[in-house]
């Protein structure tokens, strides 16, 4: 029976993808409950799919040692018996190869990892994982311009993948293209409504870069665009405590209208927090 594993790193974002981003989907309390600060929405990293289940054998096979590594953090063992499992399996197995390019990338060896995710995909062309995967391995070496085709190689065989929508909306948010990048966490969100809490159902969360005062402002108004109103709230909050101020725009802004009436919401554009200053 093979091991399952997922590899997962902590956040700090939404209490984050986006350390990025763990507030999380799930609302918080209102009034002066303090918003963990989350990082820009990060990628996510996607195994393989669960395969049917075998009989256990009495002595593990080297895949199932592999994943044991993984789960204990031992990369480097984890690439060992990863290698070991390709030889004996005669190195067709995609959804292998795309293990061995996860293990590779928690050793930050992200060309090795880019091979061996391009192995995968070589072997499978219709497998969504190992093209999302690769795209993470470009925007944590902060080419986020570069990841945008992978993940979107990724959305064309499986459109329906919040996480996938998730990573190519960091990648978006990085480069500056913020209707773009609200619009992928808009589908991520309405995909999975728990896809920002720090444990995704895909694959693994990757710590990513510090969020700022715009991209609270942009997932308050994901949020607001959802009827999500007390998550909205939260994090407009933090825009506030982190220098923003355009009261304007919240009021032409056509997401916030929808929420206008929220008792929480009309209480804080009456009285929004001072910046807080370093």
């Amino acid at each position: 029976m093979r091991t399952k594993f997922f590899a997962l790193i902590p956040w700090v974002i939404l209490g984050c993808v986006l350390n990025p981003p763990g507030a999380g989907a799930a609302a918080g309390q209102q009034g002066e409950q303090e918003l963990v600060a989350p990082d820009i929405p990060a990628p996510v990293l996607a195994p393989e799919p669960p395969r049917p289940q075998t009989p256990t054998p009495a002595a593990l096979s080297p895949e199932e040692r592999a994943d044991i590594f993984m789960a204990r953090k031992s990369y480097s063992d984890a690439v060992d018996y990863y290698r070991r499992a390709l030889n004996a399996t005669g190195r067709k197995d995609a959804g292998l190869w795309n293990k061995l390019g996860i293990a590779y990338q928690q050793l930050l060896d992200y060309p090795a990892a880019r091979k061996a995710y391009k192995e995968a995909t070589r072997r499978n062309p219709t497998f969504a994982e190992p093209w999302n995967n690769w795209g993470t391995t470009y925007y944590m070496a902060n080419q986020a311009k570069k990841s945008l085709k992978y993940y979107r190689k990724a959305l064309q065989l499986s459109p329906n993948n919040a996480s996938f929508h998730l990573n190519l909306g960091s990648s978006l948010y990085q480069i500056k293209k913020y209707p773009q990048a609200v619009e992928e966490y808009r589908l991520a969100l309405s995909l999975d409504p728990t896809i920002l809490t720090e444990h995704s159902p895909v694959g693994t969360i990757i710590k990513a870069r510090t969020a700022d005062a715009k991209f609270f402002f942009y997932m308050a108004k994901v949020f607001a665009s959802l009827g999500r109103a007390e998550e909205a709230v939260r994090y407009l909050r933090r825009a506030f405590e982190d220098g923003f101020n355009d009261q304007k725009l919240l009021d032409e802004d056509p997401d916030f209208k929808k929420i206008s009436e929220f008792p929480a919401y009309v209480e804080l554009r009456k009285t929004p927090p001072k910046a807080i200053k370093d």
